[in-house]
């Protein structure tokens, strides 16, 4: 890019704060009128409810912020990377997407969008393409080095169904051609795709990984939602619920994500996890327990009650065989008479010892954005480095925290 292109640039960065959402909104209805083959690629739940707009929005931002050096965004690019892998996103995609974006541009500004400023747009687009697909395609590369990698879709079975609570139910996934399945690290997710009458579309979703690896089977867990107006994305997971039993196929994209172990050390973890959100933390727990780790591991979670709280007695079998596992449980419904070592009401972390923020430490946090938020912001208030703070926002990353 010359150095007028990316003054160019730099310039709408105003305009994108006060309207980024207006204008990736623009796009993707855009898109979809266009090329409606891409409802099937991308997940339109995240559509509904306007988060995918606003992680856009919030990318094109800081984009537009660092254009003089966008290798500062390596971090936030390696998130969406591992993204599209997971939905098997190829080159020829960015094409698409593009074309579009340089389009709305034009459409949403209008006069101000000058043959200059659109073309600046097109040589900064085709630079972000590019190092898209780079990374990508090493990202690919990595995943069909390994034994059993592969990339795209690939049919798993069911073998086991196994409710863990009222809400959540395991699902264990073995590879029908009856091979290995990759290691992964734990904490990463896979891709599931199934096809959702309600929509007449496939529609692929990322579900944790909750077990360690095994080389034999992935196991996501599911959280059933409640409610008949769902999101596109409740749609699919009731459908695994209601409709996928044992010995059905299903579609599956190789492991993926950056919200991974630390293996390295021997310093203290502490998993802090809000409903579902463990299921990125059990595999991770898991792991260390099975390779003889006796680094200090401490389980906070929190959930409604125990009806609902999934792996209950497997935290428990694992706190009482291994003495560095502490586990503390809060409920925000607790029946009278109900276990002494309960907390009642949400997770709080001022009402557990000291001893969970001894330097070094490393924190793993997973669930719903405000929960995310609360905790993050309180282990930053108690001293912790927030390099040492690590946490993953289920769909569209949206929070800036770090």
């Amino acid at each position: 890019m010359t150095k007028e292109q990316k003054e160019l640039v730099k310039a709408t960065v105003p305009v994108l704060k006060e309207h980024g959402v207006l204008l990736t909104t623009h796009f993707y209805n855009r898109m979809f009128t266009h090329n409606p083959e891409l409802k099937n690629v991308f997940n339109m739940g995240n559509q509904q409810n306007s988060k995918q707009q606003t992680a856009l929005a919030m990318a094109v931002l800081a984009y537009a912020e660092h254009i003089e050096n966008p290798g500062v965004l390596m971090p936030v690019l390696d998130g969406i990377g591992q993204k599209h892998t997971s939905l098997d996103i190829r080159p020829e995609h960015y094409a698409i997407v593009g074309g579009h974006l340089i389009a709305s541009i034009s459409e949403v500004l209008g006069d101000a969008a000058t043959p200059e400023l659109l073309e600046a747009w097109t040589v900064a687009y085709n630079q972000l393409a590019a190092i898209m697909a780079g990374h990508e395609q090493n990202l690919y590369s990595k995943q069909v080095a390994k034994k059993g990698g592969w990339t795209g879709w690939r049919p798993f079975v069911v073998k086991q169904k196994v409710k863990e609570s009222t809400e959540i139910t395991s699902f264990y996934l073995f590879p029908t051609h009856g091979g290995v399945v990759p290691d992964f690290t734990p904490g990463q997710f896979l891709s599931v795709r199934l096809f959702l009458p309600e929509l007449n579309l496939l529609q692929p979703r990322q579900y944790s990984i909750s077990s360690a690896p095994n080389g034999e089977y992935y196991r996501i867990s599911v959280k059933r939602e409640a409610g008949t107006e769902l999101f596109a994305d409740g749609m699919i997971s009731n459908r695994l619920h209601n409709f996928v039993n044992e010995g059905d196929i299903i579609e599956v994209s190789a492991p993926a994500g950056g919200f991974v172990l630390n293996g390295d050390g021997d310093h203290p973890i502490v998993f802090i996890s809000g409903g579902v959100g463990q299921t990125p933390l059990m595999s991770m727990l898991e792991s260390l327990i099975k390779s003889g780790s006796k680094r200090p591991k401490t389980w906070i979670h929190g959930c409604r009650d125990k009806n609902v709280h999934a792996f209950k007695e497997v935290i428990e079998h694992w706190e009482g065989k291994n003495e560095e596992v502490k586990k503390h449980i809060f409920y925000s419904e607790v029946e009278e008479g109900g276990a002494d070592d309960l907390y009642a009401g949400w997770v709080d972390l001022n009402q557990l010892s000291d001893e969970i923020f001894e330097p070094n430490t490393e924190y793993y946090i997973c669930g719903p954005a405000g929960f995310i938020e609360l905790h993050y912001r309180e282990l930053v208030k108690k001293g912790i480095d927030k390099q040492l703070i690590h946490f993953e926002e289920f769909g569209p990353q949206t929070l800036q925290l770090n």
